[in-house]
């Protein structure tokens, strides 16, 4: 095995280390956004205000040593405030492009679903294209360009629902949950002091770069790949069964099927993230190679946001979260 793959283990140890300086708990959080980092994907946060959501994003920017704006979602937001403007110049009688603060390496999108449509789409564009268009030009975003962008899940008034070509941009959706009582002891004992807590630059663009092209080389059997698009294909209301290389996937037993509590299902770029997510669970854990049990912890994250819930789930109680484990138990291993 290549000795980087253990350097590589070594150095997610100390991130993972230097990160608990501040943020207690949360390892979902934590594993989240250093595996959206290596992607090069986008993570959606989700949770409740007052659970270090800010904080994680901000901790890990300078971790990583990237550039790093904030955007303050509001309804009266205009998408010139996300991507920026035309100015024109009297002295020269030009116009001139102004870059807004999406031009960086990490964007939080504070709060993303209290803006409307208009800037929904500006946003969409910057993530599905990583370029901006202003006036009648397109500008390249910085590389690496991540959005980090987090929703409360219990304020509805005054929000937006994301479209669904939105979310499905986000690589993750990671719950962020409320801390256990020994970790609330930890966090009301700081007093809110944490954000003043210094850490250390860890990574680094380059560093960033040596682990992205690290991650392709990471391997994933055929036989892997095919359980990956049998979990996504299960997610999809449809029970005919699915070809791929001339080779049956596996689908779910007729008696267990769930298609009654889905109205959409996650579409071929899951897989694709799927796969990703899973390289970086091997990649974490110092291995060349990934296991099943890789791509069973990262569907959950992978597969929630792109799961579209029908009437049925909403009046049995039904979450994605329980569908996709479902199609985890029941789905047989390779």
């Amino acid at each position: 095995m290549d000795e980087k793959f253990t350097e590589y283990k070594n150095l997610v140890a100390q991130i993972k280390t230097e990160a608990a300086k501040r943020i207690v708990g949360q390892e979902q959080v934590i594993d989240g956004i250093l595996t959206a980092l290596v992607c090069g994907g986008h993570i959606l946060l989700e949770g409740v205000p007052g659970l270090a959501k800010t904080l994680a994003v901000k901790t890990f920017a300078e971790l990583s040593g990237l550039d790093f704006k904030r955007i303050q979602f509001t309804p009266d937001l205009l998408p010139a405030d996300v991507s920026g403007t035309l100015i024109y110049e009297q002295t020269s009688g030009r116009f001139t492009v102004r870059k807004g603060p999406v031009f960086t390496n990490v964007v939080l999108a504070d709060e993303i679903n209290r803006s409307p449509a208009k800037v929904q789409s500006a946003l969409l564009e910057a993530m599905a294209e990583r370029q901006v268009t202003i006036g009648e030009e397109s500008h390249a975003l910085p590389s690496p360009f991540i959005v980090l962008a987090t929703q409360n899940p219990i304020e509805q008034e005054g929000t937006y629902n994301l479209p669904e070509a939105e979310l499905d941009r986000f690589l993750l959706k990671v719950l962020v949950p409320y801390p256990t009582p020994a970790e609330e002891v930890a966090i009301v004992k700081t007093a809110g002091k944490a954000s003043q807590v210094q850490v250390s630059k860890i990574l680094s663009a380059e560093k960033l770069k040596e682990m992205q092209a690290l991650l392709d080389k990471v391997n994933c059997d055929e036989k892997l790949i095919e359980y990956i698009v049998s979990i996504v294909a299960a997610t999809r209301p449809v029970s005919e069964k699915k070809t791929v290389s001339k080779i049956a996937v596996r689908t779910m037993p007729k008696k267990d099927d769930i298609s009654k509590y889905i109205s959409f299902g996650a579409s071929p770029r899951a897989g694709i993230a799927l796969l990703q997510c899973a390289k970086a669970r091997a990649l974490f854990s110092g291995r060349d190679f990934v296991l099943p049990d890789d791509i069973k912890e990262a569907s959950p994250a992978v597969l929630r946001h792109r799961i579209v819930l029908s009437y049925e789930a909403a009046a049995d109680g039904v979450s994605s979260d329980d569908l996709i484990q479902k199609i985890l138990d029941l789905m047989p291993l390779p």
